[in-house]
């Protein structure tokens, strides 16, 4: 197999896709006169795709046994669609572009963390080592397109959206994939890791900790241009929130170990609240660019964290299928939540009760990761277990 080099820099070519449409789009809408209603009616409609689409998409890739492939075919067609949206301005083509975004750029995330986290396994490396570079992909393309929009407009973003994509298809060229896995795919198997009451509880913490962590995504931009701040801070805030995360991937070697996964979703959950309730009180736009600091602490180390358990319980042959779920619930099903709830939120509540609300839903993924945690938090994977014995 080659080395893993490759596929770092693929991560940072495909995290730096993503910056633009997670962090960008919103920015964009807003910039095309767009009202926090509307762009979360956008932005959710699109997020409905993403329920059919990702699952879709981890089926053919589990079926047909292959990740790079799948891949590809999902670049191609994310090059021709992001250049029409960024090159778009009416409310209806902005929807319909947002809704094959949706279908084809996000499922790309589930099967690129599956193609790192298998990959680092076989090669003995640390799964940080490889993610690392998709954080700093996301930090240098969220500075860059700050910037972009600054002195060439919102007009520059199709075209760098495009070429972006062109890059990524020849790097993806060069992958190879992970090996087939081992067992034949049932449908059996993925009923009953479903079914499982630990399994169960776990997607439903994870939806709880997402709503609030996609509210703030899809809204900060539009925050803080409420308080005052330009394109470029907007670009500063995710440079921010992004770098921090490139050192915790890179060590996630050392903090992270088997059986601590809830202790440290349950850590990562407390800050998620406590760097919402702290933004409820800020009006200076700069001092809410500073608090996105507080991200080392909340994404890098939740997200790690639930899919380290996710590969714990997961029968081996649906690993990319299992992947695509928690990526689903995270990115797919709670960004429809946050997009239209947060969208109405947002616009008859203001910033600051804005906040304070999404604070208290971290507060209760934070009480809820702590009861999973008294309950499952001493016990091994017992959901592969237990379906490994029937």
């Amino acid at each position: 197999m080659k080395s893993p080099a490759n596929l770092r820099l693929f991560n940072f070519l495909f995290f730096a896709l993503l910056a633009m449409f997670i962090s960008f789009l919103p920015v964009y809408l807003d910039a095309q006169g767009q009202s926090a209603t509307k762009i979360g009616i956008i932005i959710g409609t699109g997020g409905f795709v993403s329920i059919f689409a990702q699952p879709f998409w981890g089926m053919i890739s589990d079926r047909a046994k292959t990740i790079r492939k799948v891949l590809l075919v999902l670049i191609a067609c994310s090059a021709v669609i992001g250049y029409l949206l960024y090159a778009s301005g009416s409310f209806l083509l902005l929807v319909l572009f947002t809704m094959l975004l949706y279908c084809f750029l996000l499922p790309m995330d589930p099967l690129t963390e599956s193609l790192n986290f298998q990959i680092s396994e076989l090669r003995g490396v640390s799964y940080g080592s490889i993610r690392t570079f998709g954080a700093l992909g996301y930090a240098v393309m969220s500075l860059a397109v700050g910037y972009v929009m600054l002195y060439f407009g919102v007009s520059g973003m199709a075209p760098l959206f495009a070429a972006l994509c062109a890059v990524s298809f020849i790097v993806c060229l060069t992958l190879t994939d992970v090996p087939a896995a081992s067992k034949p795919v049932s449908m059996k198997s993925l009923a009953q890791f479903l079914s499982h009451r630990e399994t169960l509880m776990f997607l439903v913490l994870i939806f709880i900790a997402a709503v609030p962590s996609r509210m703030n995504d899809t809204y900060l931009g539009v925050s803080l241009h409420d308080l005052g701040g330009s394109p470029e801070l907007v670009g500063q805030a995710w440079f921010l929130a992004a770098g921090t995360e490139i050192l915790v991937f890179a060590l996630s070697f050392w903090w992270m170990r088997k059986g601590r996964e809830l202790a440290m979703i349950a850590f990562a959950s407390f800050f998620y609240f406590l760097r919402f309730f702290i933004s409820a009180w800020v009006t200076d736009p700069h001092a809410l660019v500073y608090i996105q600091g507080i991200q080392m602490f909340t994404f890098p180390i939740f997200y790690t964290a639930a899919i380290q358990y996710l590969y714990r319980i997961v029968p081996e042959e649906w690993k990319a299928t299992g992947q695509t779920v928690l990526a689903l619930l995270f990115f797919g099903v709670s960004g429809i939540v946050a997009s239209y709830a947060g969208g109405v939120l947002y616009e008859s509540a203001g910033v600051h009760y804005f906040y304070l609300i999404i604070s208290s839903l971290s507060l209760c993924a934070l009480l809820f990761s702590l009861v999973l945690l008294s309950v499952y938090g001493k016990r091994g994977s017992m959901a592969a277990q237990e379906i490994g014995s029937t």
